[in-house]
């Protein structure tokens, strides 16, 4: 991730840097995460991987911001107030992470864009490659197709101390 948005254009393809697939980039994006939005959020009831992910990422110290698409009536998620998009989301996280079927995502690309997160995880199966490339190119670091808790499980990552403030 050491690309800055700052010298990034449509003409130039350093964009390119900011599509994470391997190991070593994925590590160093994984570096300064600590907030996570998490766009299509399960309950624990609904389950699965959109569910226990970010349950995972919550065990090991990062701040999980629970944006579900479904379930209106929900108002809390891991123990955490929901939002209803990332444009109500104080502080901004610096990580979204997507759970939605890869023609569903363009519908989050300007809130993604007004965001500005650091970085945009498609989960494992989630690939869209017109929404990453407009992401790149707005200087956003984005993984497709890897699973958080795999990489995170992968690495032994838990979220960096805080620094001190003494």
């Amino acid at each position: 991730m050491g690309v800055s948005a700052g010298n990034l254009t449509n003409d130039s393809d350093g964009w390119r840097l900011l599509l994470l697939d391997d190991s070593a980039s994925i590590t160093a994006a994984l570096a300064h995460v600590a907030r996570i939005a998490v766009i299509g959020i399960k309950t624990a009831e609904a389950g699965g991987p959109a569910f226990y992910v970010p349950q995972d990422a919550l065990a090991r110290g990062y701040d999980i911001v629970p944006v579900p698409v479904y379930f209106p009536e929900v108002t809390s998620i891991l123990d955490t107030p929901v939002h209803r998009s990332l444009n109500s989301v104080t502080p901004p996280a610096d990580t979204v992470v997507i759970f939605r079927r890869p023609n569903d995502i363009p519908q989050h690309l300007d809130e993604l864009l007004a965001a500005r997160p650091r970085l945009v995880w498609m989960q494992l199966g989630i690939r869209n490659d017109v929404v990453a490339e407009a992401l790149a190119r707005a200087g956003i670091a984005v993984v497709q197709d890897h699973c958080l808790k795999v990489e995170l499980d992968r690495r032994g990552l838990r979220r960096p101390a805080p620094p001190s403030s003494a």
